[in-house]
């Protein structure tokens, strides 16, 4: 690894610790009206589900198939229905294997 590269990564690593400890450390100084913070609530409940449809739904630029989010709609429907997590994690990735051996892509 070259000496640019690894401080990058240095100041890379040394910024998130100190963005992370900045919320707890200053979550006690600054006071959000009621509003605001269930709109910041909301908004990470969005952000994630956002994340994870992309995730389920796409690859490279195109759509991943009906395999991938048939395996993310068997493991919700577990989560949902609150099984164990190594549950819920097997499940996904056994349906969407299964149907990707079957030939659906």
């Amino acid at each position: 690894m070259n000496v640019p590269l690894a401080g990058s990564l240095l100041a890379l690593a040394v910024g998130t610790y100190a963005f992370r400890l900045a919320g707890p450390a200053l979550r006690s100084r600054i006071d959000f009206p009621a509003r605001v913070e269930k709109l910041l609530e909301v908004g990470a409940v969005v952000l994630l589900a956002a994340l994870a449809l992309t995730m389920a739904l796409t690859e490279e630029q195109g759509f991943a198939g009906i395999a991938r989010p048939a395996g993310v709609l068997a493991g919700g429907v577990l989560a949902w229905r609150r099984a164990p997590f190594l549950v819920v994690v097997l499940t996904a990735a056994g349906v969407t294997a299964i149907l990707r051996l079957i030939g659906i892509p």
